[in-house]
């Protein structure tokens, strides 16, 4: 969980005009998901690796 809390809140403080809301969610597995607009840019159940942070800066300038 810390490591996704430090995620969370670079991105909050990066992009805080574009992220409305972000929750974090303890759960099973290591579960990690952004979304933006309801829109899924990252999974972790997908990808089976933690994000980068350029990763998912990436996926959110794109978005």
């Amino acid at each position: 969980m810390p490591k996704a809390a430090s995620l969370a809140e670079r991105l909050l403080s990066v992009y805080k005009t574009k992220i409305e809301e972000l929750t974090l969610q303890p759960s099973s597995g290591g579960r990690f998901e952004v979304s933006v607009d309801d829109k899924l840019i990252y999974s972790k159940a997908e990808t089976r690796s933690f994000p980068a942070f350029e990763e998912i800066q990436q996926k959110l300038t794109a978005s």
